[in-house]
Order: C-alpha cells, then sequence, then structure tokens
C-alpha cells in the first residue's frame, strides 16, 4: 500500500472535516419532521435549493507552452450565501495537505492566486462540486478535488459530503445524522455493507482474505443522505488499490432504523 499517498489523503480530509464541523449545528435539528421523501427514487431529487452553475477553466496568466492550469466545476446557491460561501471554502482547503500548517488561502479565489504563483508547468487541479441530493429540507452537496502535481506517476483525488440543513442553515456532521450511541451500530452496519460489495467484486477480488488483508475494513464520516439510503464514500488507498477508485458503500435505510435520527428515515407508510 502507497502509505505517503494514503496519509496525505486522509490529511485532506481531516482538514475539511474540521471545517464543515465549524459549521455544523451541535445539536442536530430537534424537529420530527421526515427530510426523506415518503416515496424513494432511484434518481437524486431535483427539489429543494436552486443550485447556479460556477465555471471556469484557465491557465497561468502570461505562460506560454506548457502551464498549470485551474478547472473548477461548482455551484452557487443565490439567496443561500452561507452555503454557497461553504462550498467555496471547502474546496479551497481541501487542496491543502499540511497539516502542521494553515493554508495561505480561504477561497477558491485566493487558491487560484496561491496557485498561479507556486504551481510547477504540467500542475493541474480540478475543482468540483454537485448536488447529490435534495429536497426541501436537505441539500447533500459532494464535493471533488483532483491533483496533479509535476513529475507524479498519477494525480490525487478525493471527495467529501456536504449534508446540508436548509431550515437552520448549517452544515450536519455525522454526529448530528446518527441517534444518540449509535455509532457502534452504524459501524456493524456499514462493515456489512462492506462484505457485500466484495461479494459484488469476488471476481476481481479473488481471494477475500488476502484482499482484506491488504485492504482492511475501516469505518468512515463520509457520508452522504440519498434517496434509497446512506452512502459511505471512501478515498484512494483506504479500502482498496488506487485503481479502484473511490469505493462508495450503501446502506439502505430498512437498515438504519434506530440508527438513524428519525427525522432522517422515511416516514412509514
Amino acid at each position: 500500500m502507497p502509505t505517503k499517498s494514503y496519509l496525505l489523503i486522509r490529511s485532506r480530509w481531516t482538514i475539511l472535516a474540521g471545517t464543515l464541523a465549524l459549521a455544523a449545528c451541535a445539536s442536530g435539528p430537534k424537529d420530527n419532521l421526515s427530510l426523506i421523501p415518503a416515496e424513494l427514487d432511484q434518481q437524486t431529487q431535483q427539489e429543494g435549493l436552486f443550485a447556479q452553475p460556477v465555471k471556469s477553466t484557465g491557465q497561468r496568466p502570461g505562460c506560454s507552452g506548457e502551464c498549470p492550469k485551474l478547472v473548477v466545476d461548482s455551484l452557487a446557491f443565490p439567496g443561500h450565501p452561507r452555503l454557497t460561501d461553504l462550498v467555496d471554502h471547502a474546496l479551497a482547503t481541501m487542496t491543502w495537505l499540511d497539516t502542521r500548517n494553515p493554508a495561505p488561502y480561504d477561497t477558491i479565489r485566493s487558491y487560484q492566486d496561491y496557485f498561479w504563483k507556486t504551481a510547477g508547468p504540467r500542475d493541474e487541479t480540478d475543482l468540483t462540486a454537485r448536488t447529490r441530493y435534495r429536497n426541501n429540507r436537505l441539500t447533500v452537496v459532494e464535493l471533488d478535488v483532483g491533483q496533479y502535481r509535476t513529475g507524479m506517476a498519477h494525480g490525487m483525488s478525493g471527495s467529501q459530503f456536504l449534508n446540508w440543513d436548509n431550515q437552520t442553515e448549517k452544515a450536519l456532521t455525522i454526529d448530528n445524522l446518527l441517534a444518540p450511541g449509535a455509532r457502534p451500530a452504524f459501524d456493524k452496519a456499514l462493515r456489512e455493507a462492506h462484505d457485500s460489495w466484495l461479494q459484488e467484486h469476488r471476481d476481481e477480488v479473488q481471494s477475500t482474505a488476502n484482499f482484506s488483508r491488504m485492504w482492511p475494513f475501516v469505518s468512515s464520516d463520509n457520508v452522504g443522505l440519498t434517496d434509497q439510503g446512506v452512502v459511505v464514500k471512501y478515498q484512494p488507498y483506504e479500502i482498496a488499490p488506487y485503481a479502484w477508485g473511490q469505493p462508495e458503500l450503501l446502506i439502505p435505510y430498512p437498515r438504519l432504523q434506530g440508527i438513524l435520527r428519525p427525522q432522517y428515515l422515511p416516514p412509514k407508510s
């Protein structure tokens, strides 16, 4: 396992987790209204907050030949500046890998200025935000960052979910989503989903025992609410080789009874 790359990736998401925690609701929503529609669809819901694309592609000003490149495919939420600013700040923060020192930028614009000053000739950064799930009460945004540094064998990539409560205008951490004391039960359900995922890929895995020794199960706080259940998304190298990308595990809502807070479960028909 490429330990150095793995640790760099993990450090990035540790930084972002702290960013989102600062924006989160300390105690979680206090109402009992469900945030999930009664009828679950296969496709992502398209209700809720209006999202406007924010796109740009550029290279270092005045550069010719091989030049560093920055691609932004993000979102703004008109009328909701706190969410817009959080998406912008989180994407910028996700590019910083040094856990010993704070990032010298806090927005995409200031990251761009830093990038043009420090990037190598073939460096490229791709910043992406997309809505993964929306309804009238909840907006789930998936943030993706890809970076290639000159001389690397391959780029670094990763993603993070942002679960936004439209009513309280706060980001929800996993502690806000889970019922009190339910983390062990959540981890058990996640391990079951991981076992099912291994079975689905048994032709590629060949030996489940050997694969699990090389890539053991680990829990994750990177969760997003969707139509069908809670999706847990892993970074490259966390539970599988780099070539497998960013695996996703789904825990269906029926398995999350008593684990998620009631307002995040579909209403009973």
